[in-house]
């Protein structure tokens, strides 16, 4: 399970301008603002496209069009997001602040469907939950210390984070190409998701 929300795009102009920089072409750009939308004009749009599919090198304005959006996937999903972690930041739910607050359910987990597995780790867990909450309520600090590190060493790759994640086009355009048929159904689903972004063709373009 993967929810991609609040998709948003930054400096579309600051990048159309930068991208005209090496050859000091500002005179041949014909982007303009239609309301309070920025719209790439025929002109930009040719020469963003032309570098693009020259290389990381000629396309460096894609590192300068920046991207926000709210993810919730599972830890799995995350370790492989980390990849394409160049100046990217996130802010996540914390495991070190909220786990152990309440009993965990179904939801936070990306699980597919439920079976005797997943319904019996979702019961130890419950159950270890409720035993550091009774230490806790108990002064036992030092079991409840215990309980918590095995709580994080028991939670599967499958729990669910959300998180604020910035990042920029050429990030996207790195995961796109490498992840939008891969076999981790959640980075599919993210790569279609992304696509609702404005000119979204600089990142799924191919040569």
């Amino acid at each position: 399970m993967i929810k991609v929300e609040k998709l948003k795009c930054f400096n579309l102009e600051g990048a159309m301008y930068a991208m005209r920089m090496p050859k000091e072409s500002w005179d041949q750009s014909n982007s303009y603002y239609d309301g309070d939308n920025y719209i790439i004009g025929s002109n930009d749009l040719v020469l963003a496209k032309s570098l693009i599919l020259a290389g990381s090198d000629e396309r460096k304005f894609m590192r300068q069009i920046f991207v926000s959006m709210n993810i919730t996937a599972p830890m799995g999903w995350w370790w492989d997001m980390d990849t394409y972690k160049v100046s990217t930041t996130k802010n996540s739910t914390s495991r070190m602040h909220k786990l152990g607050t309440r009993l965990l359910t179904k939801d936070d987990f990306s699980w597919d469907f439920m079976n005797t597995h997943r319904r019996n780790t979702l019961n130890y867990i419950n159950n270890n939950i409720k035993e550091y909450q009774e230490a806790k309520k108990e002064g036992n600090t030092s079991l409840a210390k215990g309980i918590y590190r095995g709580l994080l060493q028991d939670l599967t790759g499958s729990y669910n984070f959300k998180a604020h994640w910035t990042g920029s086009y050429e990030n996207l355009r790195n995961i796109f190409q490498a992840r939008e048929f891969h076999k981790q159904l959640e980075f599919r689903e993210f790569c279609v998701k992304i696509k609702e972004l404005p000119y979204s063709e600089f990142f799924t373009m191919k040569k």
